[in-house]
């Protein structure tokens, strides 16, 4: 019987802000977390992400890489960052060059079970639980649906 390769869990080459707050389990490699941060068990975090100064990224979050958060954001449970858009008809296989950024705004909400695409989001926007967000929103507001739409004035 072949023996698994098996890969632990853990924190490596981080860049930390000042009192971050973290629940372990996680994996959290090679990104940069600003100051007053919270990470919730389960939540992985690549590498060259970084994560802006009192945001809380809430249990069982996928943040990929080419992913930056703003500051004072709220990223609920479950919440998945996606950087490949199967542009070729399947996955990139690890070609970075066909992979794509996502820019998140300061004082971004993110509800629960949101998915959210290579995409920019301007700052004060509230994403509802379980939204798909797959165009750029520009302009203040509470989006909600699949894919999401402008709901209402914040």
């Amino acid at each position: 019987m072949n023996a698994p390769k098996i890969f632990e869990t853990g924190v490596v080459d981080v860049e930390f802000g000042s009192n971050v707050r973290i629940v372990n389990p996680v994996n959290l490699y090679g990104c940069t977390i600003g100051a007053d941060v919270f990470v919730g068990p389960f939540v992985e975090i690549q590498r060259d992400v970084k994560i802006g100064r009192g945001t809380k990224v809430q249990s069982h979050s996928f943040i990929c890489e080419l992913v930056e958060i703003g500051e004072d954001c709220f990223i609920g449970h479950g919440v998945m960052f996606i950087n490949d858009l199967f542009s070729n008809g399947g996955p990139a296989g690890g070609d970075k060059a066909m992979w794509k950024e996502t820019r998140i705004g300061n004082k971004v909400s993110i509800g629960s079970n949101a998915t959210i695409l290579p995409v920019t989001i301007c700052d004060n926007v509230v994403i509802g639980a379980g939204s798909v967000v797959t165009k750029n929103i520009l302009m203040p507001g509470i989006y909600a649906g699949n894919p999401a739409t402008k709901i209402r004035e914040t």
